[in-house]
């Protein structure tokens, strides 16, 4: 393996593997990628690799056309995706996508992730959206490059750092984050919550949104300007 790319090969495969392990993923049914954006390329997992098999070699380098610099495998199907979510949010590292059980049945009931409570606040904040429905002619020609458009056009008036989540729908879930791993984890609590959100529907069919004052303190009090949960960096 080049060593120009190792390290990055390296973290993108610990991360694919993480989604196994955390149960996110079945069969083959999800990726992760991580960008260089001082070198212009991207790593992610190769189209149709069982998770068990997986190495670091065979991780994909592309560049940002799409283009592959570096790999014996094809990449990922839905690359065209994560480069248009990497060109469109110049602040995230890493893309997830999966389809993961309670999320994707979100996504498949194009229903929004409601705040109900302070796990949500905690990495997102206000709702997670579903985007809407890909037309015909969307889905015919240039799929993936349309549902990366479509995510983004789901945000054009939200926050994409304070959310780093969304739902295709109809498809499933896609997560970002500052590198490959922080995406893993904000896919994982998006599943958490899906689940949780569906239990307490199932308890109390009312209205169950959190409220806006403790929504705000437990999303600012972990990513706000003067955020105090957890440990200072030195």
């Amino acid at each position: 393996m080049e060593r120009k790319y190792l390290e990055l090969k390296e973290r993108v495969l610990k991360a694919n593997l993480r989604l196994a392990e955390l149960g996110l993923v079945t069969l083959t049914w999800g990726n992760v990628s991580e960008i260089d954006r001082v070198q212009g390329v991207i790593a992610i997992k190769p189209s149709g690799v069982a998770y068990e098999d997986m190495k670091a070699d065979d991780i994909v380098i592309v560049d940002l056309n799409g283009q592959v610099v570096e790999g014996h495998l094809k990449p990922s199907s839905d690359t065209p995706t994560h480069l248009e979510l990497y060109k469109n949010f110049p602040h995230i590292g890493g893309v997830v996508h999966t389809h993961s059980t309670y999320a994707t049945s979100f996504a498949q009931a194009k229903k929004a992730i409601m705040p109900y409570g302070t796990t949500h606040a905690d990495s997102f904040f206000k709702e997670v959206p579903c985007s809407r429905e890909l037309n015909k002619e969307e889905i015919q020609n240039d799929y993936e490059i349309n549902t990366g458009k479509v995510i983004v056009e789901t945000f054009k008036n939200r926050d994409y750092e304070f959310t780093p989540a969304v739902l295709v729908a109809s498809h499933g879930p896609f997560a970002w984050g500052k590198n490959a791993q922080d995406a893993v984890n904000n896919a994982l609590v998006l599943e958490k919550i899906c689940q949780m959100n569906l239990l307490t529907d199932i308890l109390n069919p009312g209205d169950n949104k959190i409220s806006e004052v403790l929504e705000k303190k437990h999303h600012e009090r972990k990513h706000g300007p003067h955020a105090y949960y957890g440990q200072k960096e030195n």
